[in-house]
């Protein structure tokens, strides 16, 4: 039975995520609480459903706001009907974009999503090491300097001329970019020829994980082919590892991007997983 997702349902669904956690193959995006009173919390922002029968819930999934539309939490299933929860899900889009995203392993649930009228957008491939593998690399090129900050207008003309990708940021205002890096969690490493910002490594804090994301690493297109890619990398790992518990450092590339993965091939990481990003327009019927 598909029903919303009730308080006393709460066990089961993190049982549920953890089964999910098992297997690299089973991952979707999903909340990232995993503990019984956060998940509850969390989902007092979403619409969840889950499909039951007497042996307790066995699929989820859940719908919230991101972007322009929504995101599919899910669908998460260990014997449970993937087809109708989508469908159920879905009439809750109200005419809203909805995106989801499986890892490339995860047949049952792409297929379901494929099914359901979604379209795969891009694949977003992984890659990680530990800190060690390029910390000893981190120093600043002859002529260039280090700097921790960039004026908003370096940093969004660096960003146009490099990503094209995550296109929002172009419309932040200064503000929010002073509250986006003001974050416990957010670093940002630049290198500069004089007061010329040459590129910058964004990173992310997950103590949880002991990892530190690389977000974005940008270098202005009149600047490549000198090895400053790598430079990035390596004084990222290195503000990284001024974390004690941070031990990995990870990035990420969309299937188009070769250089980038080229880049990250050759700084000796190691790929570790493949995203599908999906999409299904506001506007097709359910």
């Amino acid at each position: 039975m598909i029903r919303p997702m009730l308080p006393t349902d709460v066990p089961d669904v993190l049982a549920l995520l953890n089964w999910m956690d098992d297997a690299p193959e089973r991952e979707v995006f999903s909340p990232d609480a995993r503990d019984p009173r956060e998940l509850q919390l969390e989902c007092e922002d979403s619409t969840c459903l889950v499909d039951t029968d007497d042996e307790g819930v066995r699929a989820y999934c859940a719908l919230s706001p991101f972007r322009d539309g929504l995101v599919l939490e899910g669908p998460i299933s260990d014997g449970g009907h993937l087809p109708a929860l989508l469908r159920r899900a879905l009439e809750h889009a109200d005419g809203l974009p909805v995106y989801a995203f499986s890892a490339r392993d995860n047949a049952p649930v792409r297929d379901a999503l494929e099914t359901a009228g979604f379209a795969a957008m891009h694949t977003t491939d992984f890659y990680s090491g530990p800190l060690a593998l390029l910390t000893a690399q981190a120093c600043a090129p002859a002529g260039t300097r280090i700097s921790r900050r960039l004026p908003f207008a370096e940093y969004r003309a660096l960003y146009r001329s490099s990503e094209d990708a995550w296109a929002g940021r172009l419309n932040w205002t200064p503000e929010q970019y002073d509250e986006h890096l003001a974050q416990d969690d957010v670093r940002l490493v630049a290198l500069l020829r004089g007061d010329q910002p040459l590129g910058f490594a964004e990173l992310e804090f997950c103590p949880e994980d002991a990892r530190a994301d690389v977000t974005y690493v940008a270098v202005h297109p009149a600047e490549r082919g000198q090895g400053l890619g790598l430079k990035l990398l390596a004084l990222a790992a290195a503000e990284a590892d001024t974390h004690p518990e941070i031990r990995t450092l990870r990035v990420r590339a969309h299937d188009h991007m070769k250089p980038a993965r080229a880049l990250y091939t050759r700084a000796g990481l190691k790929h570790s997983r493949s995203v599908v990003t999906y999409m299904k327009d506001g506007d097709e019927d359910v």
